[in-house]
């Protein structure tokens, strides 16, 4: 639909209205912009910035209805259940090739968690719209990989006959391959989408079959994908020191003299987040991460080469970066990495994130190994941060506070989806003025939807909230100060006996972590047991992580701590941001999470302590259902913490709420 119903007048009109205002940018450029603009996550009208900073009225009004118009052209067929056609086409480009097979993995050149659409190369080929996922298309048989999140999910939207389902940890994709495929066979990958570390383990694999994997120069589903959106293009703004609380340059050279004492000339920085860390800057180029795709090199002395589309650059922008950042076409970044290379630097890179074209191009360097540098220091937040992140809880919890009263009252009725709850929480988190975009997109599932862990609700999977069943929301909020990340599962009607046995399962490997002291050199992994021995006691359990990382108006998936009990992730460290969410799963019946955001600090209570000991801080407020919890098998200190954190909770929340909604609360956050 065309913005304000204005028609797009033709070409010369715009032309017309652009000399006008003294803008000398052709038709064919604004255009390529434009078509952008239409790829990126950019939701208002900030994008205008990158032709005129004052556009007036009609001019306006035309560039947004030529928007608009693009945007009709090129919208994406992105459907649930594509036809088979499109892995006909895919296995026709294969044969061309001379290739027996070709790998999609759900990945851009980023390694990135959300992609743009044009990205999208996974979802497009097998209807999967998954957050993580592999495909392997052989000429005569196909299979796709996803994690225990997606297990469900992907035989909802994938057809079977096409692509035979694969756990990732049961049937990893490597044993896969060593088992489908045959000496003398090639197997194609676009070694942008693929790690180093991926593709080393990918050739091991192919080399006991005795075949070979093949790097391509193009990747064959852009090829057939004839209506590919096109590379986004957003505004790139500064982030203010004020939510950063530290500068680039402080950032920059501190990293510079860890490169400098280790040895090395550079490290090659490929992740959006990292780039957006370390220089201070933001973008749209993504949904729900404020991110600018670009890549930048930071060389020992603390200077930096930025690689980025500089159409995406604000007025300004460039100047107020400093001198030390010097801005380079994208398109020349293959082209620096060669040099490199050439010069036989010594450089640092991760094999983990960095996409195997990064280690083709550095031929000839010496390649140290490494952790993205900026990981850990990105993940200890400043007191800036920290402080930014409780503020932005306690907006947050406010909005998730008035809908779940909202929640309390319309769902009784039987008549509220789990669409129009989505949309209602997203209407309240709005209302504060800060929401700058959600930090996923909101899981609103209820009955068996919620047994599905990473369930989107669309118009054919659409359930209205019954009495007797149990609804889960699992959603969180990009503010500039903060992200924020939060569970919460509601009994609609009377929970049978079973749902608050296990609920209250949850809440008490929710309240372990939450009340965990730990040694300083504690991972996650070490932790991990805590959130699920309860379950484990009763013969249950759940099939991911029990916390993720999260980012300062950053990833809401951010490494490189986390709590699992596959891997734990490197030591928790004061500063560090981590989600505490233990949850049961009942396929065909039900879904329970509780998540709240703690914090990693120091613990000062204890003052006979013989070893530096950490704890947690929660950060979210928000009530947990009371109808659904099981006094009984719940000690005395974990109903003092409950009692405790629901005090909290009312105390921080009451003074934004109204009359009907503090009564509401009141009894929500009563002592049990």
């Amino acid at each position: 639909m065309l913005t304000n119903n204005t028609k797009y007048m033709g070409d010369n009109a715009l032309k017309f209205a652009l000399s006008q205002a003294g803008i000398n940018i052709s038709i064919d450029d604004i255009r390529d912009l434009i078509s952008g603009v239409v790829g990126s996550a950019t939701q208002d009208e900030a994008w205008l910035e990158l032709i005129t900073p004052y556009p007036d009225g009609a001019l306006r009004k035309q560039l947004n209805a030529l928007k608009a118009l693009i945007q009709e052209k090129l919208t994406t067929n992105l459907e649930v259940n594509p036809s088979g056609q499109r892995l006909v086409a895919l296995r026709s480009k294969m044969k061309m090739a001379n290739l027996d097979g070709f790998m999609i993995p759900r990945t851009d050149e980023h390694q990135g968690e959300f992609v743009a659409p044009r990205a999208e190369r996974l979802r497009w080929l097998t209807g999967f719209s998954g957050s993580a996922g592999l495909a392997i298309s052989l000429a005569d048989q196909a299979a796709i990989f996803v994690d225990g999140r997606y297990t469900l999910q992907v035989l909802q939207q994938t057809n079977i006959n096409n692509f035979t389902p694969h756990h990732l940890m049961d049937s990893p994709p490597d044993r896969w391959i060593t088992d489908n495929l045959s000496a003398g066979m090639k197997l194609g990958y676009d070694p942008w989408l693929h790690s180093q570390t991926t593709i080393k383990k990918f050739e091991k694999a192919a080399r006991k079959s005795g075949a070979e994997l093949v790097a391509l120069k193009e990747n064959l589903i852009d090829l057939v994908w004839t209506d590919q959106p096109f590379r986004p293009i957003s505004p790139v703004v500064p982030h203010d020191i004020r939510y950063s609380g530290k500068s680039s340059r402080e950032k920059r050279h501190e990293i510079a003299r860890d490169l400098a004492n280790d040895g090395v000339d550079a490290a090659i920085l490929t992740l959006p987040d990292s780039v957006a860390w370390l220089l201070n800057i933001r973008g749209s180029d993504v949904g729900h991460t404020p991110l600018a795709l670009s890549y930048a090199i930071l060389r020992k002395d603390g200077s930096v080469d930025w690689f980025v589309d500089q159409r995406k650059l604000i007025p300004g922008l460039s100047e107020s970066l400093g001198n030390e950042i010097a801005i380079q076409p994208m398109d020349d970044f293959g082209k620096r990495l060669s040099e490199l290379g050439a010069a036989r630097a010594k450089i640092r890179t991760d094999p983990s994130t960095a996409a195997a074209y990064v280690f083709e191009q550095l031929t000839g360097a010496e390649i140290v190994c490494k952790e993205d540098p900026c990981a850990l220091p990105k993940a200890i937040k400043n007191e800036i941060e920290i402080a930014g992140m409780r503020n932005a809880h306690e907006r947050d919890g406010l909005a998730l506070t008035r809908y779940l009263h909202w929640l309390s009252k319309s769902a009784a009725n039987g008549r509220v989806t789990e669409i129009a709850a989505s949309d209602q929480l997203h209407e309240f988190r709005s209302e504060s003025g800060a929401l700058r975009d959600l930090s996923f997109p909101t899981i609103s599932s209820t009955g068996p939807n919620g047994a599905v862990v990473h369930y989107h609700a669309t118009e054919e999977t659409n359930r209205e909230l019954g009495s007797g069943e149990l609804y889960l929301v699992d959603s969180g909020a990009q503010y500039l100060d903060g992200t924020t990340d939060v569970t919460r599962t509601i009994a609609v009607g009377k929970p049978t006996a079973e749902m608050t046995d296990r609920f209250t399962r949850v809440l008490k490997g929710h309240i372990a972590i939450a009340t965990a002291r730990f040694p300083k050199g504690t991972t996650g992994g070490q932790l991990d047991t805590l959130a699920r021995a309860s379950l484990w006691q009763a013969g249950l359990d759940f099939d991911h992580g029990t916390g993720h990382g999260v980012g300062s108006y950053l990833g809401v998936h951010e490494g490189p701590h986390r709590i699992s009990k596959g891997s734990g992730g490197v030591p928790l460290k004061p500063g560090m941001i981590v989600s505490n969410e233990p949850g049961y799963y009942k396929e065909g019946s039900f879904g329970i999470r509780i998540e709240n955001l703690v914090v990693v600090r120091a613990c000062e209570s204890l003052v006979d302590a013989e070893r530096t000991t950490y704890e947690f801080e929660t950060l979210t407020l928000a009530p947990i259902d009371l109808k659904l919890v099981d006094r009984e098998i719940m000690t005395q200190l974990e109903i003092d913490w409950l009692n405790m954190y629901h005090a909290r909770v009312f105390e921080v929340i009451k003074d934004g709420l109204e009359k009907a909604e503090l009564e509401w609360l009141r009894a929500e956050t009563r002592p049990i």
